[in-house]
């Protein structure tokens, strides 16, 4: 069976493997306060141009997310985001577990725009009696989005000012942020994004890493005591080296964005072979998550050979799905996932 259901189904690039290999033996600080984390931290500081900023270490996505949005919001404060995003669908109400409430808003492309959240803050405090609801503190997105899509520079400045006018903090969640750096079209560097967040984070887990997310908070009022929070849920590794050295192996040579410009290669052929064959995208996505929608027919028959995400179901003859396509993804499967979407559409 060729996984084309996630972006995370292999292990870890052998650049990886190798320098945890290498360090296997040696004795350090635990805690990430090791040589590797402050040097992997420096690193990426010098690549956003942050230098006043502080760089954490955590396993997983969830878990990154849970803990940002903790330590910036007060107990009555709640996160703006769509009703897409990930802390929405996808984390078991694991903000929500924390006091925090995710007050959604309807999504288009996946994506929030700044009319909406300034609405939604006007909202708040237009009301007789606005201290009886949560507080808009927060604004939750990600990039790419859950669909593949991107944010513009533009928009993303435009978000800024919004949050800016309506004192509201700024979190992009990046576990797949390299795919949407090296997409085709995108116009974000890593240094805008640091520029316009007020904290961001960079995926490890689906991008060559055994796992592992490096959070760049870069607004001084938020860094205070950031550890605090890390331990009381969790998140400080014992091992913390083991991070810091993998992101020391992602970013030293460039190796994170090749690694997901050959996955947005691999799913742009899926894309392509998608549309010779008739099949619309319910999607425009130009990262490593593509969304065809499949004839039922055919989509039993690959699945057969091929595992991918249900994404939702449309009419009784057609279906939308995932396929994703990852750091790792062999060209191999990919001509043969091609070979058999062509021959499948001709019947």
């Amino acid at each position: 069976m060729i996984r084309f259901n996630c972006d995370y189904s292999e292990g870890a690039h052998p650049v990886i493997l190798e320098r945890l290999a290498q360090t296997n033996l040696e004795q350090t600080a635990g805690y990430g306060q090791d040589p590797y984390c402050r040097q992997a931290a420096e690193l990426i500081k010098s690549l956003c141009q942050t230098p006043q900023a502080e760089v954490h270490f955590l396993c997983g996505g969830t878990q990154t997310n849970l803990i940002v949005i903790a330590a910036m919001l007060r107990p009555y404060q709640c996160v703006i985001a769509p009703d897409s995003g990930h802390i929405n669908v996808h984390e078991a109400g694991a903000i929500e577990s924390t006091g925090h409430r995710v007050l959604t808003v309807p999504e288009e492309n996946g994506k929030l725009t700044a009319e909406q959240i300034t609405r939604v803050c006007q909202a708040h405090w237009q009301d007789d009696n606005p201290e009886f609801a949560p507080q808009p503190k927060l604004v939750y997105l990600s990039f790419p989005t859950e669909y593949g899509t991107l944010y513009s520079k533009k928009e993303l400045s435009d978000i800024r000012r919004a949050c800016d006018e309506n004192n509201l903090y700024l979190f992009i969640d990046g576990a797949r942020l390299g795919y949407g750096l090296a997409a085709e079209g995108n116009d974000v560097t890593l240094t805008d994004l640091a520029a316009c967040c007020d904290a961001f984070y960079i995926g490890g887990t689906k991008q060559g890493a055994l796992l592992g997310e490096a959070v760049i908070i870069v607004n001084p009022k938020l860094q205070k005591d950031f550890r605090y929070f890390m331990k009381q849920r969790g998140g400080i590794l014992a091992k913390g080296r083991l991070l810091g050295i993998q992101f020391l192996g992602l970013f030293e040579n460039g190796l994170y964005l090749e690694l997901a410009a050959h996955a947005n290669k691999m799913a742009a052929l899926i894309r392509n072979a998608c549309l010779k064959a008739g099949w619309k995208m319910w999607y425009n996505s130009p990262t490593n998550q593509q969304f065809p929608v499949v004839p039922d027919s055919i989509l039993k028959e690959l699945e057969q050979e091929y595992t991918f995400a249900h994404f939702k179901r449309l009419d009784r003859n057609h279906s939308a799905i995932r396929i994703c396509t990852s750091w790792a993804t062999r060209e191999s499967d990919v001509q043969q996932l091609i070979a058999d979407i062509k021959r499948l559409s001709a019947k």
